[in-house]
């Protein structure tokens, strides 16, 4: 019998394979004009889960079109993924992505900036080429959602470094889920499910429709995220553990634990968060998610999630109620169960 986890498992090998060798296919085109594109394979190629590019597919399959229509979308969506992971690592001073060390830490900041930039450009390609497949209406209304995704993620990051830079300490849960909604919702699970909607439907899909369940599935996903980064195990997660709190990321974790410490450990958590990450000392940072459990933060952030994933599960019978019944549109209503899975 097939569970949830592994038709999610399946999919996600199969789309995952699927763009990663047309993704693959643009960056070899490129290649030879200069190392700039060969520094910019690297995120790339290392081998994530691909979610936003299957979800993508999926959503585009379950409402009628082909692997063929759908794939210029995702593999966009893959390369505009990895500029951003270039670039928030660089921000983060994040030490490594993937199971590996960071670009910016293999070959310097300036040329994984450079890199960066270059994985933006080529996001465009595959974007332009959806003309000669879905005619110009719908490529163009992908390239507005497109534009709509990357000013939200955009905003978001902004916010999260003026909190980080402020060493706010005032925020609430409402600040956190504007943050997440305009940072990950956007471009991790509204957009793929719109893009897909559009394509499916030859650009008939009310996209107002797939808001909430974008949001609801985003959110689920970013929260277990972070609680991943505080007692996840290291090797399967293929970041830091405890990375936020030496970034001093305005986690909901966080957000909930300054609430609930006693005024003495919440001043030495603040002074902990003031320090620049390179200054953080080991001992502290382990106190600090330490705190979290005693406080109860992991329970309640785990909590929340689980509220957002089922809220996600509702919202899905709503929007896909007219998607082609079959294994992508299982795949699609499984992601609100898999993403609390995932260790």
């Amino acid at each position: 019998m097939t569970t949830d986890s592994d038709l999610v498992s399946d999919v996600l090998s199969e789309y995952g394979a699927l763009s990663r060798r047309a993704l693959t296919s643009y960056l070899e085109q490129v290649a030879e004009r200069d190392a700039v594109y060969r520094i910019a394979a690297d995120y790339p190629l290392r081998k994530g889960r691909s979610l936003r590019a299957s979800l993508c597919i999926a959503a585009a399959r379950a409402f009628g079109a082909s692997v063929e229509e759908a794939v210029r979308s995702a593999v966009s969506l893959e390369l505009l993924h990895s500029a951003f992971l270039v670039h928030d690592d660089i921000e983060d001073e994040s030490e490594e992505r993937r199971g590996g060390p960071t670009l910016h830490n293999l070959v310097g900041v300036a040329s994984a900036l450079n890199a960066g930039d270059a994985l933006i450009m080529l996001a465009l390609r595959p974007l332009l080429g959806n003309r000669s497949i879905l005619g110009p209406l719908v490529a163009w209304q992908i390239l507005e959602e497109a534009e709509r995704m990357v000013r939200e993620s955009v905003e978001g990051q902004a916010m999260e470094l003026r909190w980080r830079e402020q060493s706010s300490v005032s925020l609430t849960e409402s600040d956190y889920l504007m943050m997440i909604l305009k940072k990950t919702c956007w471009y991790t699970t509204l957009y793929p499910t719109r893009v897909g909607a559009l394509i499916g439907t030859r650009g008939n899909a009310d996209l107002d429709q797939f808001a909430r369940f974008g949001f609801f599935l985003g959110a689920a996903f970013q929260i277990q995220d972070d609680l991943l980064n505080i007692v996840g195990d290291h090797d399967r997660y293929g970041k830091e553990i405890a990375g936020d709190l030496l970034e001093g990321k305005r986690t909901l974790l966080l957000i909930h634990t300054l609430r609930e410490l006693e005024p003495s450990a919440r001043g030495r958590a603040l002074d902990l968060l003031r320090l620049p990450r390179r200054h953080k000392p080991a001992a502290e940072v382990a106190w600090l998610g330490q705190a979290m459990r005693r406080v109860g933060s992991i329970d309640y952030a785990s909590q929340v999630a689980h509220a957002f994933a089922g809220a996600a599960a509702h919202e899905f019978s709503v929007c896909f109620r007219d998607a082609v019944p079959g294994r992508d549109r299982d795949f699609v209503e499984a992601l609100s169960h898999w993403v609390l899975e995932r260790r």
